[in-house]
């Protein structure tokens, strides 16, 4: 379990590293061509949505590796589940049916929440 564990969480915090790091620096304009709901978007709320996934990013991988709070892990899979359910019912707002990263990568932080569980 605790190999599968890095690999689903390594891959999605990745993944969130990356996404927000680029809401966290990039301009509306540099994000608009991956990201079409900036446009509806303050770029206060894009920066804070890069900023919570950066930091829920290093929850899943930082208190596992030192053991500090452990159960910060499960509770930023949790966090990262909400996002995506959130990401979602923007894209069907927006029209956008391609939902699929954003259920896959719900599943892949339920998947990681579950797995962050066995060793609380």
């Amino acid at each position: 379990m605790n190999v599968a564990y890095w690999i689903v969480a390594g891959l999605l915090a990745l993944f969130h590293l990356y996404s927000g790091g680029l809401k966290l620096v990039r301009g509306r304009e540099r994000l608009r061509p991956m990201m079409a709901w900036v446009d509806s978007t303050p770029m206060p709320a894009v920066r804070a949505i890069g900023a919570v996934e950066v930091l829920g990013a290093a929850g899943l991988l930082l208190p596992p590796l030192t053991g500090v709070a452990p159960w910060l892990a499960p509770a930023a899979a949790v966090g990262f589940v909400v996002l995506q359910i959130g990401a979602t019912g923007v894209h069907l707002r927006l029209g956008d049916r391609r939902v699929g990263l954003n259920l896959t990568l719900a599943l892949a932080a339920a998947v990681s929440g579950r797995l962050a569980t066995t060793w609380l």
